[in-house]
C-alpha cells in the first residue's frame, strides 16, 4: 500500500499548479505563445483538480461524516464555481491573446489562495483522518478513471478541440 495521503498529493498539486500560474504570468508580455502553454496546462490542471474533488472526494467525505449539503465540501463547491467563473474570464483574455489581465488574475489568485489554504489545512486532513488506506488508494485510483476529455481542454480552435473531443460537441 502506498503511504501517500490525500494531503501530500493535492497540495502539490496547488503547488504545481501554482508554478504554471506563475510562468505565464512571467511570460505573458515577453512571449505570449509560449505563456498560452503554461495557462492552457494550468487551466487543464486546474479544471481537474476540481473534478477530482467534486466527483470522488467531497462525496466520499460526506458519505463518511454525514454532512452532505452543509459544511466544509458545501463551502469548497461554493468556491470552486466562484474559481471557474474567474477561470473563464482568464480564458477568455488568454483565447483573445490579451495580456491585459492583472483584474482576473487578482480575483483568481486571492480566491485560490484563501480556497487552498482551508483545503490545505482542514478539509484534506480531515478527509486523510476519515479514510482507511484501501479507501485512500481507492481515491487514487478512481482519479485515473476519469476521462481526460471531462476536464474541457482548452484555448485551441475548434478543430484542434475535436482531435482531443471526439465525442463532446462543440
Amino acid at each position: 500500500m502506498s503511504t501517500q495521503t490525500v494531503t501530500t498529493y493535492y497540495e502539490s498539486d496547488h503547488d504545481r499548479l501554482d508554478e504554471l500560474f506563475n510562468k505565464f504570468q512571467q511570460l505573458k508580455r515577453i512571449d505570449f505563445p509560449k505563456a498560452k502553454e503554461f495557462f492552457q496546462e494550468f487551466k487543464f490542471g486546474l479544471q481537474r483538480h476540481i473534478v477530482w474533488e467534486e466527483e470522488i472526494l467531497f462525496p466520499l467525505f460526506e458519505q463518511k461524516t454525514g454532512m452532505y449539503d452543509q459544511g466544509p465540501t458545501e463551502v469548497m463547491r461554493q468556491e470552486h464555481r466562484l474559481i471557474k467563473k474567474y477561470l473563464e474570464a482568464m480564458h477568455e483574455k488568454v483565447k483573445a491573446c490579451n495580456p491585459e489581465s492583472n483584474d482576473e488574475e487578482q480575483l483568481l489568485l486571492n480566491t485560490l489562495s484563501m480556497h487552498n489554504q482551508k483545503e490545505e489545512q482542514i478539509l484534506y486532513p480531515a478527509i486523510d483522518h476519515s479514510l482507511s488506506d484501501h479507501e485512500r488508494e481507492t481515491v487514487f485510483t478512481s482519479m485515473k478513471t476519469i476521462p481526460e476529455e471531462r476536464y474541457w481542454y482548452c484555448c485551441t480552435p475548434d478543430i484542434e478541440k475535436k482531435r482531443y473531443f471526439p465525442f463532446r460537441r462543440h
